[in-house]
Order: C-alpha cells, then structure tokens, then sequence
C-alpha cells in the first residue's frame, strides 16, 4: 500500500481530493490558470490568448472575451487535468484571481458595467491627474482608478448617474465570482491611496479627493464606490453557485472554494519572485515595463515618475510603471525569424528542415540577444525608442517607434538588437534614477517576464541599464497565475508573516541566479541613454508626421497581442 506521505504528494490524488489550489491572473496579452499542489509545484495549466482594441478612442477589453477568455483558460486546465491524471476536478483548496492593475471599470447596482473596460493603457486623464495630485500632495498616475473617475466627473459622463461601484479587473472577475466587493491592499492601492498605518484608503485624503468631486458630482459618494480593502490571507469570500457556473460552464466544478483578495498583476510578480521584503525589488518586463522596490521609509516628497502603491501585505513600494515594455524587440524578433524562416525554405528546399518551418521563438531570441552581447557596449551609436503609445515617465503623450542613427554609427545586427533592448529598458531606469535621489537602497531586483527565458543577455544588460544586481529566480517563469496561487494556498497559513512564509516555505529550496552590472556594459548605456535622452524631442514630430487611425491602433493592438515574448507570461 502507498503510504499516506505518498497520497498525499500524489497530484492526481490531491485534485481529485479538492486539495490543489488554483490561480487564475488577467494578463495584457494572456488569461492564465494554474493548479499547484502543497508544495507549491504547477501540477496543471491553461491559457488563452487574447488583445486589447481602441474603442472610441479608448484602450479597452470588451466585457464578453473576459469570461469566454476565462472560461476558455480554465477548460484548457481542465483539459490538461485530464491528460495528465484522468480526472475532472470539481472543487479545490483555495482559489484566487489577479489582473492588470489600474484602470477604470464602472459598474451599476446591478453589478453591470455602465462603460466599457477602460485599461490602464489609457492616458487621457491628465486634467484629473494633475488636479488630485496637486490637491493630495501626493502622485496620482494617469492610469490610477481615482484619475480615470474624477476625468470622468470633469467630463460630465452620462454614466455617473446610474454609478454604484468602481473597481480593477481583478475586482470585477472577484465579485461575479463571490459576491464580494473587494480588493487586495495592492491593487487597492493603484485605485486610490493607501494609508500605510491603516492599511486602508487614506482617510485624509479621501476627504480631500471627495471635496473635489462634490464640486461637481454631490451626488457621488466617494468611499461608498470603492472595494473594501484586504490584506493578504484574509479570506474574501467562497466561490457561489453562479460563480462556479460562470467559470466552468459544464457545471463540473462545484461551489465552497474560499479565494483570497484579488491582486493586481504587479503584487502577484512581487510573490512569484519573493520581493516583498525592505530593500528587496523586482522589475516585470513584458508589454509594459516596471519595477516594483519595497521602501524602508517614506520619500522626501512626491515624483510624478513614481507610484506610491503597496506589498500584497500593505507595505510601501516605490512603483516605476512604463507603457511601453518588449513589444517592439517583438517585433524586431519576428521579423528576424521570418527572415531565418525563408532563408530556410530558399536554401534547403524540399529537406525535412524546410518542410518544418520557421525557428521557434526562442531560438530566435536566444540567436538574436547572442548577438547584442557581442556587439559593442554603447549599441554602436544607434537609437532605439519603443514608444507604442504614451510614455508618461520620459514626458510622452504618444509615441513612435524609431531607430535612429548618425553618420559615424555602426549598423550591425548585434548593434541593432543591444540597441533595442537598450531601448526597451531606457525609459524605467530614468524613473529608477529618482529613486536613486531619494537614496532608496536595493540590494537585488528580481527579474521575470518572457524575454528572460533567455538566459544571460537580457539579465546582463538590464543590470547595466539599472546598475543594480539582478536576479532570475527559478520560478519567475511561473509568473503572476502562480503568485495568486500561491496568495490563495496563504489563506492556511495567515498566522506566519508573509515574507516568512514566503521565505521559509515557499522559497526554501530556491537559488536564485545573479548578476552584477558590468562596467563597460554600464558605460555603455550611459553613452546610449544620453543619445536617447536627446533623441526624445524627435517623438512630437514623428506623432505629428504619422497620425494614428483606428486600423492602426487596432492593428498595433493585434501586434503587441501576438508577439511571443511580449507577456510577463
């Protein structure tokens, strides 16, 4: 007979015994789930592909492809289940939901969206973002839920008179699933400001936000909108009848689950890299940039390149968020490999080398990034902007893409691809620059996103880019579906402080892989940056010079939808 410690780390027995535990996170380009067991291994996956639109101008996914994308994600774990151990599962340990932080989505009494999804791609509530930062003394982001509601009390939107609710995707997924209106202090924090002693919206500064809307809108009452706030391993409801039904339409998967606070994308990738301790960071590249640094004190005054947000626990972290991320060294990876692909078929016509097609995406990554380590440290007087819409920290409405270069400057493919990701990471290190001022002391930043399934080039020169040690640690690939799994599996286990937990049970086994920026790769991007620093004036000519129609934006969306190695994912 096995023994009962066998059982027990048994997946196909534990799903089948509603003891796996399962994460599902809202990704820009991907909607994840995924079932780990008690030692937090992935013992089963699912995903579904899916991309923004411009709607009206207006960044945004449409209210169906949330649930068919996440009913389609989680039926493809289902699937996965039952390839793997021949069983449907039809209850779990825990369940917990993350997204995309930011943004506005506004719903009525009835729960029901009063306007469509507007994401955190959005950069049209500079008015409101301005007014409450003055107001507050604090850094309101344009993307912040705050901003995108005041743009829309300054508005005057028709909406506002049937508005009960406002809340993140992660929230909104939460409450049709639960019930609940509620947030993890992390996402709540990219709603509206936290009061690191409460753990809670800061109470002074709702007065002041709700003055501001009374002006306009009496009839809004602030606090009365926003999610309750809760901390990691408080549970936020059980999954309801309709809630299992909306996420497993067979009607296989049975009501009772408790879920933690749902999360935002951000607080997640803190988890999956164990970055929520003072002096601990991480950086998130995928189709935004960022980096997330825990703060041992408040800084001396606010910086609009910086948001003030919280750990999944409520502790302060200094936030560097970029629109732009590793779309366009997609971009640049796909037109390669389909050059690698007709190379191929030109060359070896009728050989089984040619009938298979094009090279995967990592060995196209892996070939092109080889290249950018041996090119030369400045990127060989080459410019690379990434800038696929606005860029707030480099002072951007909109942008363009541009490769840029002098007379002296060498053309070289390894030049031309250090000078991309050179690009794609110069834009974060000048927000990182302010916390630098601040004299913010990071030991390591971890790193994880798809570009960094490529081991060495990417982890080198992002340590250049940042003069700080970075990190890979071995379960950053999981991404943020894991670190909501992992949040949910909390839920047992709230009496430990989460850093311990994290440390003393979810990471004991770890060996994170480091490295120190080197001198003449940092020599390097500083001359780089420089050049790129000089070169950012030429975005207003090149928006002016290529106005952007909605095929366009619509094709640009599609882009930064299907370019492999885009996601955090």
């Amino acid at each position: 007979m096995r023994t009962e410690a066998a059982a027990a780390s048994d997946p196909g027995r534990l799903i089948a015994d509603g003891r796996a535990t399962l994460g599902i996170e809202f990704g820009s380009t991907r909607i994840k789930a995924c079932l780990i067991d008690a030692e937090f291994r992935v013992i089963a996956s699912g995903s579904h592909d899916w991309e923004n639109d411009l709607v009206d101008g207006r960044w945004t996914y449409a209210d169906d492809a949330i649930w068919s994308g996440m009913q389609d994600a989680y039926a493809a774990l289902v699937a996965d289940v039952r390839a793997q151990y021949d069983i449907t599962p039809t209850a779990y340990q825990a369940i917990g939901v993350s997204a995309m932080m930011h943004g506005y989505l506004a719903l009525d009494a009835d729960g029901e969206l009063l306007v469509p999804f507007r994401t955190w791609r959005n950069t049209s509530t500079g008015p409101a973002a301005t007014a409450l930062s003055k107001a507050l003394d604090f850094a309101i982001p344009l993307r912040w839920s705050i901003a995108h509601l005041y743009q829309a009390v300054l508005d005057d939107e028709p909406h506002l008179a049937e508005l009960a609710a406002i809340t993140t995707l992660a929230g909104y997924v939460h409450r049709r699933l639960t019930g609940r209106h509620v947030l993890g202090v992390g996402d709540a924090s990219g709603v509206f400001p936290i009061d690191p002693t409460t753990r809670d919206y800061d109470a002074r500064m709702l007065d002041i936000a709700q003055a501001l809307v009374a002006d306009h809108a009496p009839a809004i009452d602030l606090r009365g909108l926003l999610p309750d706030v809760l901390q990691a391993g408080q549970e936020a409801g059980v999954l309801s009848a309709t809630g299992a039904r909306l996420l497993d339409p067979s009607g296989s998967l049975q009501p009772g689950a408790p879920l933690c606070p749902p999360e935002g994308d951000a607080g997640t990738g803190m988890i999956a890299t164990n970055a929520i301790a003072p002096r601990t960071g991480n950086v998130s590249v995928g189709t935004s940039i960022f980096a997330m640094v825990v703060l041992e004190r408040s800084l001396s005054r606010p910086h609009p390149e910086l948001d003030i947000v919280t750990t999944p626990a409520g502790d302060a972290v200094a936030m560097v968020h970029c629109n732009n991320g590793a779309t366009e060294l997609a971009s640049w990876a796909g037109v390669f490999g389909a050059f690698a692909d007709a190379a191929i078929r030109a060359t070896a016509s009728g050989s089984d080398t040619a009938r298979s097609g094009a090279m995967d995406a990592d060995a196209i990554y892996a070939t092109l990034l080889a290249a950018a380590l041996d090119a030369e440290p400045d990127a060989g007087g080459l410019i690379a902007t990434n800038f696929l819409s606005g860029e707030p920290v480099a002072g951007l409405d909109d942008g363009r893409p541009l490769v840029l270069r002098g007379p002296e400057a060498r053309l070289t493919l390894g030049n031309l691809i250090r000078a991309q990701v050179f690009g794609a990471f110069a834009a974060l290190s000048l927000g990182m620059e302010v916390l630098g001022d601040e004299q913010v002391a990071v030991d390591t930043l971890f790193a994880h996103g798809g570009v960094f399934r490529t081991q060495g080039a990417p982890q080198r020169l992002l340590a250049a880019a940042l003069d700080t040690p970075i990190a890979i640690a071995d379960t950053a690939s999981e991404g943020g579906a894991w670190g909501i799994a992992v949040l949910a599996a909390y839920l047992d286990a709230a009496d430990t402080p989460l850093a311990d937990f994290l440390t003393d049970t979810v990471f004991s086994g770890s060996s994170p892989t480091s490295v120190e920026p080197d001198a003449a790769d940092r020599a390097g991007f500083l001359r780089f940056l420089e050049r790129y620093r000089h070169a950012l004036p030429i975005q207003q000519l090149a928006v002016a010079a290529t106005p952007t129609t909605a095929a366009d934006a619509d094709q640009q969306a599609h882009a930064s939808a299907t370019n492999e190695g885009a996601d955090p994912e």
